[in-house]
């Protein structure tokens, strides 16, 4: 005899399954591994010396060998899917994202998101769903908070729309609001073992610096990615999820490649403090090949010994962009542009 029952599985949450003020304690704590360390230098050219050399990071003052910033913000974001964005059209952007402390292994990461704003569409069959994150390690103390927007499929084009709420975000984490890690000091920072001697005063305001690399995006890396971080996205793994039937790389993955690029030219911006704002501008596909570039934005002192901050535009393109040009006379942003990120780093004065 066969019987039917309410289902079990969870199909996620759709634009009007969020309310303003709503709190999601997201499942599954993810340890923090050496694992983590190896595939993310398998996936990515990183060769940022402090999350590279165990010696490295012990003669700069930190108490243990951190992993790359990145890959806690990637765990960290991996662990919102399944609430916020398993339905997801796109990933918008981010802003006022703080690294609080280096993330060692061994650390277990949590994650909750705040439904801070709303906006649904014109065309009524999505909207934005606007959240602050904050993910806490084993102890309870944060190791990094981000807001975020994301479009959301509607499960009702009829369903009422919710009232609009757009929060008001900071375009620019302040620096002095910038968390400089317990010990950390540059002051006999080896440029040799860096493997640049470009210092805080070799940088000037409104210089752009051309990565000059390239990466082909494939399928089976960007999803091995995506996998590792736990992210659940049906558009990167599922063809019939968009109807051009092709998987969108995650935008984090874009990030990631981006970052590790420009080590040549930035190899002493060794550690991210912040993330003041970003855009993923364009979609990414496998067969793309991802290039960036830098610019420098503003530059910051801070209170720790031989410690500057830069705070960087970080731009990826499909295919190379010797011109780096962000925008074109139109205001909008240029063809090819992927990827248009703002964050602070910290390097040897």
């Amino acid at each position: 005899m066969s019987t039917t029952s309410a289902s079990k599985t969870d199909s996620g949450n759709f634009f009007e399954d969020f309310a303003i003020g709503q709190v999601i304690q997201h499942a599954t704590p993810r340890t923090v591994t050496e694992g983590d360390r190896a595939v993310y230098g398998s996936i990515y050219p990183t060769r940022f010396a402090i999350p590279s050399s165990a010696a490295f990071a012990a003669s700069v003052g930190l108490r243990a060998h951190p992993v790359e910033d990145l890959i806690a913000f990637h765990i960290a974001f991996g662990k919102t899917v399944p609430d916020i964005s398993l339905n997801a059209v796109a990933n918008l952007g981010y802003a006022e994202c703080r690294f609080h402390q280096p993330v060692l292994p061994g650390e277990t990461l949590s994650t909750s998101s705040e439904v801070i704003g709303l906006k649904q569409n014109s065309n009524g069959r999505s909207g934005v769903v606007y959240v602050r994150s904050t993910a806490v390690n084993q102890a309870g103390e944060t190791a990094l908070e981000w807001a975020r927007w994301v479009m959301v499929h509607k499960r009702d084009a009829e369903a009422a729309a919710p009232e609009t709420v757009i929060p008001e975000l900071a375009s620019v984490v302040d620096p002095k609001e910038l968390v400089i890690p317990d010990g950390l000091d540059f002051t006999a920072y080896d440029f040799a073992a860096a493997g640049e001697a470009h210092r805080f005063d070799d940088y000037e305001v409104g210089e752009r610096i051309d990565h000059v690399d390239g990466v082909t995006l494939t399928e089976s890396e960007h999803q091995q990615a995506t996998r590792l971080w736990q992210n659940t996205a049906k558009v990167h793994f599922n063809k019939e999820a968009r109807p051009d039937g092709r998987n969108l790389v995650y935008g984090g993955h874009i990030i990631s490649l981006a970052r590790a690029l420009s080590f040549n030219g930035l190899a002493n911006a060794q550690l991210i403090a912040a993330i003041n704002a970003g855009s993923h501008v364009a979609p990414a596909f496998a067969g793309d090949t991802v290039y960036a570039w830098s610019e420098v934005l503003e530059k910051a002192e801070t209170s720790a010994p031989g410690v500057g901050a830069l705070r960087l535009r970080l731009v990826a393109t499909r295919g190379r962009d010797e011109s780096m040009t962000l925008r074109n006379e139109e205001g909008k942003y240029a063809d090819g542009v992927l990827l248009d990120l703002d964050l602070w780093t910290l390097v040897p004065r």
